[in-house]
């Protein structure tokens, strides 16, 4: 699995996928025994740094600073991870509330190449895209620091249901299908879970 979740959500996902309880980190519990690793990734090497040291299960979660969006970090990195499983993809990637900064550090093909990216490397994805209320939000609350704007804001071309646009993008281009969207998190967003149409290669999860 690919995650960009929380040390303490990916741990909390972890228990739940072995049926674990969440009170016990104890590798010897019933489940615990069975194939499942974790691979969580996120840009900020403080919040990685602080996540590998409280980690439960250092043995089967995996966190690792990484720019996704840098190719030469990326691509020599996840292929020797998946390599140590005999693996070429991962059964499900998680990205929570993440492409909204893809998209704005990145513009509208830096937003394309992160699904592709997705699809090519996973046979499931959820998704929680921020909608565009939260670009804007974004956006002021630079202006009101003093900053300059992000470069990428005004000249966005993928805009308004930001949900719907990503769907449109993994179905049409990505070779994904919607599976299922999962209503509303606390925080007034899809949950859109996709899978891939294309033919796996030997050896993918």
């Amino acid at each position: 699995m690919f995650t960009d979740l929380s040390q303490e959500l990916s741990v909390a996902l972890y228990q739940h996928l072995l049926g674990l309880p969440a009170s016990d980190s104890s590798s010897e519990l019933p489940g615990a025994g069975k194939e499942l690793k974790l691979l969580c990734c996120d840009i900020d090497p403080e919040l990685i740094r602080r996540a590998q040291q409280s980690s439960p299960f250092p043995a089967s979660i995996s966190f690792a600073s990484l720019d996704f969006m840098d190719a030469a970090a990326r691509e020599p990195f996840l292929s020797s991870y998946l390599q140590r499983f005999g693996r070429s993809s991962f059964d499900i990637g998680f990205c929570m509330s993440v492409t909204m900064w893809i998209h704005l550090n990145h513009g509208d093909r830096g937003l394309l190449e992160f699904l592709a990216l997705l699809a090519s490397l996973c046979s499931f994805v959820l998704l929680e895209p921020q909608p565009w209320r939260c670009y804007r939000a974004a956006a002021r609350r630079l202006r009101r620091l003093g900053r300059r704007d992000f470069e990428h804001f005004r000249s966005l071309q993928i805009r308004g249901d930001m949900a719907q646009s990503i769907t449109r993008i993994l179905t049409q281009d990505c070779a994904m299908e919607l599976v299922c969207c999962f209503g509303s998190t606390a925080w007034d967003r899809s949950l859109l879970l996709f899978r891939s149409t294309s033919t796996q290669p030997p050896g993918s999860c």
